[in-house]
């Protein structure tokens, strides 16, 4: 056999002493203790040829440069990978699906925003991921408690096209004291663009007619974020 046809196989599952299984270690300790690869190991079940289940999963997170990478890696990419078959994606992209949607859903119920970091937070791991610019409102209620985070705006930000009143909309209907405007940049850089500055102006001024307190306009790239009220952008008037 040449060099060009040596396959290095990797250990089995059925090799590793069973307290050191991912699937074990989970239900004995927690997810907590788990590494990324592990636990990517647990959803997937089993390995491919030559590789066990973990260094299928090392291998996935390395082909996409970790977790964000794969969250937003499509089917057809994901499938490039070897090994990794329908199954397996449809597997991975149930999880990542649920995650979402539980960061999503969950701190809408009882997140109360006392800084820029907190909605930064409630946001970036969604926003953080999109491959368009979404811009959101963060409806609160008198105690800066969350009400809703709805999508208001779809696509490039300039004083043109966005409908400052649409921003409005849900605010008013849901009778919110004040609410955060949060746009993400997907080239995950969160500076603030002179059109970001000049909507963050028209926004502020439409909420002090609506007597809605806008706190903050908050820009999301690849984790990090901008706070234009701590910068003095927009809000210097």
């Amino acid at each position: 056999m040449s060099d060009r046809d040596h396959v290095e196989y990797s250990p089995k599952i059925a090799d590793i002493p069973r307290t050191d299984r991912p699937r074990e270690r989970l239900l004995r300790y927690g997810a907590g203790v788990l590494s990324n690869a592990e636990l990517l190991a647990v959803i997937i079940r089993v390995g491919g040829v030559g590789q066990n289940v973990i260094r299928l999963a090392e291998a996935l997170l390395a082909h996409f440069e970790g977790l964000p990478g794969l969250a937003r890696a499509g089917p057809e990419e994901m499938a490039q990978v070897k090994g990794i078959g329908e199954a397996k994606v449809a597997e991975i992209k149930a999880a990542l699906e649920l995650g979402r949607r539980l960061m999503a859903a969950a701190p809408e119920e009882r997140a109360q925003i006392r800084s820029p970091a907190d909605a930064a937070n409630l946001m970036m791991l969604e926003m953080g991921l999109l491959e368009q610019e979404h811009l959101r409102v963060i409806l609160l209620d008198t105690r800066n408690r969350v009400l809703a985070s709805p999508t208001v705006y779809i696509g490039s930000l300039n004083t043109s096209t966005v409908r400052v009143g649409e921003l409005f909309r849900e605010a008013i209907r849901r009778n919110s004291a004040a609410l955060i405007v949060a746009h993400n940049h997907p080239s995950g850089d969160p500076t603030p663009s002179s059109e970001d500055v000049a909507v963050t102006r028209q926004i502020l001024e439409a909420g002090r007619l609506l007597d809605i307190d806008v706190l903050d306009h908050i820009v999301i790239g690849r984790g990090r974020f901008v706070s234009l009220k701590e910068r003095g952008l927009g809000f210097d008037s």
